[in-house]
């Protein structure tokens, strides 16, 4: 710090014209060339390393098995952590050498200013960051310059294969794995349920017995890369209500067991789980935009963004006075997308032809 140090005004306001800042202290950078161009080397070569590892990402993503493990734990995750974390820590490491290490380095005295800025001061701004992108040397360091856009380039390849994450569009894609003669069983349990088990006004999360190991079975019918994704399209709601309050549609007059509908769990708006249950009106609130289904009126919507009823799963009874189901859902169980209106069309229309 220079001894001639003046303040920014000369009003004699101001409170402190000598802020008694310590005598500057100088890098190893600022004096030795060699010690500079080996930083500047160093933070290069971290550029340059995290595109390789942002790379390994996306070879580990489709060659690491998803059942295979490392040291206990998912090998896949191990694996797509290491690389896309450990590129995006040689990034920020580097960035915060190149600031400390290489970056112009002198002290700097603002004065506190009204909070409300004049034209000057928003002018005065626009020259303190055109003066920081030039204090920064990133103009005279092509070096750190291409090889930090390069990294930051390639971060782009792991993003867009992310994406693939978010699963195939819906359109199309319309069964789950319940089947004719599938217990109706419970989702933490996994025993299956008699019409006995379940009280007027009750709501039970349920899932199909494929799911859980059943008598003489070592494992479920359904596992391995899907298995939740499957779970999640085919959780179901049962409930309860007296006979007399529900309104069945034509040709679902036998979908019920004394008054015990089963319904899936998916909001036919964007997909959120449901299953907050008013017994007395029943109705189905989602609890992310408030859509309200009538159970006892075919799922109908009574309020909210949703435009599809939620679909209902017709049921029947097996020789041990199990519930099951009698057949997969006949309407699409999935958000409503504009396509899956287009499909529900179709399907409703071949119904109603096998109808005839």
């Amino acid at each position: 710090m220079s001894d001639d140090l003046e303040p920014t005004s000369s009003h004699e306001t101001e409170p402190v014209r000598d802020p008694g800042l310590p005598e500057h202290q100088w890098r190893p950078t600022d004096v030795d060339p060699a010690q500079e161009r080996r930083t500047e080397r160093q933070i290069s070569a971290m550029f340059l390393a995290a595109p390789v590892l942002f790379i390994g990402f996306v070879v580990a993503y489709f060659t690491v098995d998803f059942n295979q493990t490392f040291l206990g734990f998912s090998a896949l995750n191990f694996a797509l952590g290491m690389t896309l974390g450990g590129g995006l820590l040689l990034i920020g490491v580097g960035i915060i050498q190149w600031a400390k290490k290489l970056m112009s380095d002198h002290e700097m005295v603002e004065m506190r200013h009204p909070a409300g800025s004049s034209d000057e001061d928003r002018a005065a701004v626009m020259t303190d960051i055109n003066a920081g992108l030039k204090e920064s040397t990133i103009a005279r360091r092509p070096m750190i310059r291409n090889s930090l856009l390069l990294s930051m380039g390639v971060l782009a390849v792991p993003s867009v294969v992310l994406l693939r994450d978010l699963g195939p569009r819906p359109f199309g894609h319309t069964e789950t794995v319940w089947e004719t003669g599938m217990r109706v069983v419970n989702d933490v349990s996994g025993l299956p349920m008699r019409p006995a088990d379940i009280e007027v006004g009750q709501l039970v999360n349920a899932e199909p017995a494929a799911f859980f190991p059943q008598d003489g079975e070592e494992e479920a019918q359904v596992h391995g890369h899907d298995l939740l994704a499957a779970k999640g399209k085919a959780a179901v709601i049962v409930v309860r209500m007296r006979p007399e309050d529900i309104t069945a549609e034509s040709g679902k007059e036998n979908w019920g067991i004394d008054g015990i509908l089963c319904f899936s769990k998916i909001c036919t708006h964007v997909g959120c789980p449901i299953s907050l249950w008013e017994q007395q009106t029943h109705h189905l609130l989602c609890p992310c935009h408030q859509s309200t289904f009538d159970l006892a009126d075919n799922g109908k919507v009574i309020f909210g963004p949703a435009k599809r009823p939620v679909p209902q799963l017709p049921l029947g009874l097996d020789d041990e006075g199990y519930l099951i189901a009698m057949s997969d859902f006949p309407d699409i169980v999935a958000p409503s997308y504009p396509e899956l209106a287009r499909d529900q069309k179709k399907l409703d229309e071949q119904n109603r032809d096998g109808e005839s």
